[in-house]
């Protein structure tokens, strides 16, 4: 499904997986694309020339986060995303090139490299170690 120019990765309940903005993609002033109850929000920041935001910094709030949300920004290569239901059967895969973008807010996934990439990713932490904070799904049907 599309919504504001954005591709919504939903699993067969109808659960938002994720969230992929394409390099195209263009806006005129900053538009963010995520529910605004997520835990993380993904979108642009844009402004015209001459902008200048006011000093500030951003208040110390005690959030409860129960999701770990991941954001994949492809600067070189090419990466495939693909989605499983909790049954592990695949829902669909996301080819990403340069410029292109994913926010992977829940739900089994795995990452296929098919270009040498490089990718900038930002998620939730303290990220404790692989074994406190990942969860490997052993799959039959690839």
């Amino acid at each position: 499904m599309k919504t504001n120019e954005i591709e919504i990765i939903e699993d067969t309940k109808g659960k938002r997986l994720a969230e992929v903005i394409r390099s195209e993609q263009k806006v005129d002033k900053t538009t963010f694309f995520s529910d605004p109850n997520s835990s993380f929000q993904f979108g642009f920041v844009a402004h015209k020339k001459g902008y200048e935001e006011e000093m500030h910094y951003h208040k110390a709030i005690e959030k409860k986060i129960s999701e770990v949300s991941q954001v994949l920004f492809v600067q070189r290569g090419t990466v495939v995303v693909d989605f499983y239901n909790d049954d592990k059967t695949k829902i669909i895969d996301i080819s990403l090139k340069k410029g292109d973008a994913v926010n992977i807010i829940s739900g089994i996934h795995r990452i296929r490299v098919l270009e040498d990439c490089q990718c900038l990713t930002v998620k939730q932490g303290p990220f404790i170690s692989d074994e406190m904070d990942k969860v490997e799904v052993s799959f039959i049907n690839k």
